[in-house]
């Protein structure tokens, strides 16, 4: 990639200078100057009313992808802790660097957000590249793109992963259109191979009913957005300390295209938090209707577990959008999951066949479910969830008594 301003055209407005989060732009003579400080972003063309600057994109087949070294995490920050996604994907980027010998990185964005870098290395990340900036203190998709961009146009990598998550699908496909890129998304498996340092990225297609392997050639560096649950966290190395590598940028607020007013927490209940529950209680079809969830949840309740459901529930209107997993919802990974009167249709297995341990309670022997399934009982769900609640509540008032 180039970049080229045509001075000719440039009204020398300064509104590519506000723009420009690494300070690459000034002015000579009334006239916008890009200094070598650049790091190609893209930021500016956009900015320009007079469309002065221009970036000349290099034909894919002629990008000399020798010159991309390294493995990229996009970090996601919540609540003051880098998110489950991020920390899933430092423990496969681990891998990967390995195999490809290269370091691991962490890119990490927000206001005050240094001390996670500790957080980062304990994790497996070598490096982390750390941007702090009031701007940048609640997800926004325009600055984080420009920074983002910056960073990968100046450093190099040749894989950068992101959680599939809304901040993660949102960011990861503007930086790749940004940066022309390709991108992989809502990735279940990354591999690499080493004879062609290529990512094998594995997703479902057709709605589940295959595995596809997607590879990029061409273009670098080679982009994936990977669902939340899919990967394992690497076990903490207290102690292990990662390279801080400070960033400075410039940004302006009224770049910022929007503001964040406030920030509402759905409230969705104590049981709906699927991502980090240990104990999941999904329900399906099988229910037949909306108040016989009131059954799963109790089981859910003695058991201090969540509430999950099928797609096929939630489009009937039975319960939130937020209970539901599977490809289209939430991808899970507890260690007790109980599917009652779910079929076991593939997009359900897709969010939840990673689970330590499934147990499926159907009256179809032949549901797809068991084939997943740890434990099976075939038999009428009205019948065996009240028994097992019964058993449940017995075994812990005895527990008690002792």
């Amino acid at each position: 990639m180039s970049i080229s301003l045509d001075k000719e055209t440039c009204t020398g407005c300064k509104l590519c200078l506000s723009s420009c989060p690494y300070g690459a732009i000034v002015m000579v003579e009334g006239k916008a100057e890009i200094t070598e400080a650049c790091t190609l972003c893209g930021a500016c063309v956009a900015s320009c009313p007079v469309a002065a600057i221009a970036i000349e994109v290099i034909p894919k087949e002629q990008v000399d992808t020798s010159q991309y070294r390294g493995v990229w995490v996009v970090g996601e920050v919540t609540d003051g802790h880098l998110a489950g996604v991020s920390l899933e994907l430092l423990g496969k980027g681990r891998d990967l660097a390995e195999i490809l010998e290269v370091p691991l990185s962490l890119v990490l964005l927000g206001e005050e957000v240094g001390r996670l870098a500790n957080t980062a290395g304990e994790h497996g990340a070598d490096q982390v590249y750390l941007v702090e900036h009031p701007v940048l203190h609640h997800y926004r998709t325009a600055p984080y793109t420009d920074v983002i961009s910056g960073l990968i146009n100046r450093y190099k990598p040749e894989i950068v992963l992101f959680g599939a998550t809304a901040m993660g699908r949102d960011l990861a496909s503007r930086i790749a259109a940004r940066i022309q890129a390709g991108l992989t998304a809502d990735c279940t498996g990354l591999e690499i191979d080493r004879k062609e340092r290529l990512l094998l990225q594995t997703r479902p297609a057709f709605g589940g009913n295959v595995m596809a392997t997607i590879v990029c050639r061409h273009a670098r560096p080679q982009m994936a957005t990977v669902r939340p649950k899919v990967m394992s966290k690497p076990e903490p190395q207290p102690g292990r300390a990662a390279e801080v590598i400070p960033v400075q940028v410039d940004l302006d607020e009224r770049r910022a295209l929007t503001k964040i007013l406030e920030v509402i927490r759905e409230e969705a209940g104590e049981h709906v938090n699927l991502a980090e529950a240990d104990i999941i209680v999904s329900g399906g079809r099988g229910l037949g209707k909306a108040e016989n969830f009131a059954l799963i949840q109790e089981l859910a309740d003695v058991l201090g577990g969540a509430v999950g459901a099928s797609r096929a529930t939630v489009d009937a209107g039975w319960i939130p959008a937020y209970h539901q997993v599977g490809q289209t919802g939430k991808t899970v990974k507890p260690k007790l999951y109980i599917a009652c009167g779910i079929s076991g249709a593939v997009q359900h297995l897709a969010g939840m066949s990673s689970s330590d341990c499934i147990v499926a309670i159907n009256k179809d022997p032949h549901a797809p479910i068991f084939d997943v399934a740890h434990y099976g009982i075939v038999g009428d769900l009205f019948e065996v969830v009240p028994a097992l609640i019964r058993q449940i509540k017995q075994a812990a008032g005895q527990g008690q008594e002792q």
